[in-house]
């Protein structure tokens, strides 16, 4: 890496060893590194990460899981990921301005969605994670 040679050529140069010895004469040039000295190249934890995510599946919220008809109608798959579920929600919920004007945390219902919230008008929106999470299925 740029960053472990530069660290190492700084050490070789002939002005760091002249800082470190007043003896050292500035007309001596450091040709090559020492024979005992090895260039190491290491990973660093940001590649190590990304070649992992590569290779790694969905887990968790992120993974899609079968949801209820209910949720299939509002969002319009049978099969989504927690995450994007909630996506499209909030997507439906602004296309269709159903916010309450006075106070934005509270969203009011329409058909779709009384039908995922459990029948109810008016819902805050920290308890819209809460109720739809029996709308996934769980797999067998």
């Amino acid at each position: 890496m740029a960053i472990s040679s530069g660290i190492c050529s700084a050490f070789l140069t002939p002005r760091t060893a002249t800082f470190l010895n007043p003896s050292y004469s500035s007309s001596m040039v450091v040709a090559s590194p020492p024979s005992g000295l090895r260039t190491v190249r290491l990973l660093t934890c940001a590649a190590a990460s990304s070649q992992e995510q590569q290779q790694r599946r969905p887990r968790g919220i992120m993974k899609p899981r079968r949801v209820s008809p209910e949720m299939a109608d509002v969002v319009g798959a049978s099969e989504i990921p927690r995450t994007q579920a909630l996506k499209l929600i909030w997507a439906h919920i602004k296309a269709n301005n159903l916010q309450d004007p006075e106070d934005k945390k509270v969203i009011i219902c329409d058909e779709k969605l009384k039908k995922i919230f459990d029948n109810r008008d008016r819902v805050g929106f920290l308890e819209v994670a809460k109720l739809i999470s029996p709308h996934f299925l769980k797999v067998e």
